[in-house]
């Protein structure tokens, strides 16, 4: 199973900031960005990366690029579903807030598979954001496992819905197993993974892919600096 890594620069701040307003940066007085040394030790030892051995990655202003991202490399055939996906974030993007999990649970979960990465049309509908591109991404049944790294500010922001009972394990409900199941088969069971910072993350093997999330609204403008160090371990 290929393996990706997604990258939010909101992990790496002192603090979780509250959503600025649009156009605007969360203040700094709290939220101060982590030192380049701590950025790389953990890149290189938590994420085994090497500048030596970039890897193929981008760079996103919002999370929900990174959905786009993935379509296009499966499109070229350069990544191949389902994938491990690696989410370092302070936010989990598996969209507890609005518009909430809902639309995925009750209107994606209702199409055929191949249509559930009609990307366009969720945009149009003003339903796929960066707070739940990863709920459907799961809803498309491209991610074959999860592994959630958060801080020790991060709140507990995933659907309860969606978890098994043990945790270690995601299925997103049907609203209506016994038709939808008999089109579409069962929603498959994703291994889910939670740890904080703290609990020493460290990737189970290298990955193929990487991409990084500035999300303007969530990180102050000094955080900017650190994007040439990201970029140093991309190509």
């Amino acid at each position: 199973m290929q393996r990706v890594l997604d990258l939010d620069l909101d992990f790496f701040l002192a603090d979780c900031c509250p959503l600025a307003e649009p156009g605007q940066r969360p203040s700094l007085i709290g939220h101060e960005p982590w030192t380049g040394e701590a950025v790389r030790a953990f890149l290189e030892t938590r994420c085994l990366l090497s500048k030596e051995r970039p890897i193929p990655g981008r760079i996103f202003e919002t999370h929900d690029g990174a959905l786009g991202y993935w379509k296009e490399l499966m499109g070229e055939g350069k990544l191949k579903a389902p994938f491990h996906v690696t989410h370092v974030d302070a936010h989990s993007d598996l969209g507890i807030g609005y518009p909430g999990p809902g639309y995925v649970l009750y209107n994606v979960l209702s199409l055929p598979p191949k249509r559930r990465l009609e990307l366009d049309r969720f945009y149009r509908e003003r339903k796929l954001d960066e707070a739940n591109y990863l709920l459907f991404a799961l809803a498309a049944r491209i991610v074959g496992s999860l592994e959630n790294v958060r801080r020790p500010f991060s709140r507990e922001d995933v659907p309860r819905q969606i978890l098994t009972e043990d945790g270690d394990h995601i299925r997103l409900p049907q609203s209506f197993p016994d038709l939808f199941e008999r089109v579409n088969g069962p929603e498959p069971l994703i291994p889910y993974r939670e740890c904080k910072e703290d609990d020493s993350f460290c990737a189970a093997a290298p990955y193929d892919f990487i991409s990084l999330a500035i999300s303007p609204r969530y990180a102050p403008e000094a955080a900017d600096a650190l994007i040439p160090i990201f970029e140093s371990y991309m190509r």
